[in-house]
């Protein structure tokens, strides 16, 4: 196993800056998640661990070996790719051991390997199948088993489950997690799915534009986003964002073009000041709205648009007056909500975010 570590690192295409100054230490034995919408540049992070792309400027060093112009067959890494791209004529025992007989590593030592990695992924049975004798799922295994037989110090995995139907990538992503746990190898995921991101990763790194947002675990991106981006980004059902404008005292603010008064948090009053007029961004999960009474929490008062049905939960939007878009909010089904209703949504004060109008920088960071 080993540290994966990007000193300023940048990657041009020309005049196009895919990876913009990217500096991350991922620890040894950590399962590092890179997330962001396509063309942040987390692909590219990964293909320049793995040697496939040429690092433009900066320093990248798995363990403590600087690896800039090291061949990629030296990194000692392993990739799992979007595309399964088995050898069709080969049987599943064949395409684990394969790449092990290119490096004409020892009969006996391959077979331990190989039997190693089918028990790990329950593929015992179906070592001399051929790929299309296989489900989706169980092909993805053998190429996550073609990964292990390396034995590497890194495994690298490219959006690994997006071939898979919803209930395979749920099934999967837990075998992978389970992987992870078992052999603790130091990995790094590319995903675009926040919730592969979130259930999976020990820390997520988010990523927009080539530029790092944010890096911590899953409870810190959803808690305590440092701007909008990563604030929307995370958490399904997306946050809610809406225009406010702060009073005199800089202790309430109103949402624009409506009636709706909420009070500044006490941890935001230093940040926001005395300020009148000042607009900022204020964002609330969907998750944290609520019907009936709440203590310390601002209401929103709507009409229910649209209500989905989501078994034990209601999906509900609602349209409020002066507000651009809907308001999404997640209520218990007992409520059971009818398009047409008039709702007051409380919103707890506690689970208020604020941002600033131009940045979009949080206001919890200079309140910290």
């Amino acid at each position: 196993m080993a540290t994966v570590t990007f000193e300023h690192v940048t990657k041009r295409y020309g005049d196009f800056l895919a990876v913009n100054d990217f500096t991350l230490e991922i620890q040894d034995g950590e399962f590092m998640v890179l997330v962001g919408p396509s063309g942040c540049g987390k692909t590219t992070s990964l293909r320049m661990i793995a040697g496939l792309e040429e690092i433009t400027t900066g320093t990248l060093r798995i363990g403590e070996r600087v690896v800039n112009d090291i061949a990629p067959k030296d990194r000692d890494i392993a990739m799992v790719f979007q595309s399964y791209a088995l050898y069709p004529h080969m049987s599943v025992y064949d395409n684990l051991a394969f790449g092990l007989k290119l490096r004409k590593v020892a009969k006996s030592e391959i077979e331990r390997r190989v039997n190693d990695a089918a028990r790990i992924l329950g593929l015992e049975t179906m070592l001399k199948r051929k790929p299309r004798e296989l489900s989706g799922g169980q092909r993805q295994r053998v190429a996550l088993g073609r990964a292990i037989v390396r034995e590497p110090a890194v495994f690298l995995m490219d959006e690994p489950l997006s071939n898979l139907d919803a209930k395979l990538r749920v099934q999967t992503r837990a075998e992978i997690a389970r992987l992870h746990q078992r052999l603790a190898t130091t990995t790094v995921y590319v995903t675009h799915d926040q919730v592969e991101a979130m259930t999976m990763g020990t820390r997520i790194a988010v990523m927009d534009k080539g530029l790092l947002q944010q890096v911590g675990t899953p409870q810190q991106l959803y808690d305590q986003p440092i701007n909008r981006f990563v604030a929307g980004f995370i958490g399904s059902p997306a946050m809610n964002f809406a225009d406010v404008a702060v009073d005199g005292s800089g202790t309430a603010a109103r949402l624009a073009g409506s009636g709706v008064t909420t009070q500044i948090p006490s941890r935001y009053r230093d940040s926001v000041g005395p300020t009148s007029g000042r607009r900022l961004v204020a964002g609330f999960r969907p998750e944290h709205l609520e019907l009936g009474e709440v203590a310390d929490s601002a209401t929103i008062r709507g009409t229910a648009e649209v209500v989905e049905y989501l078994g034990n939960e209601e999906l509900l939007h609602v349209n409020v007056a002066g507000h651009d878009g809907d308001v999404v909010a997640i209520v218990p089904s007992a409520h059971r909500v009818r398009p047409g209703d008039v709702l007051d949504l409380k919103l707890p004060l506690a689970r208020l975010h604020l941002f600033d109008v131009e940045t979009g920088d949080s206001l919890a960071k200079s309140a910290a």
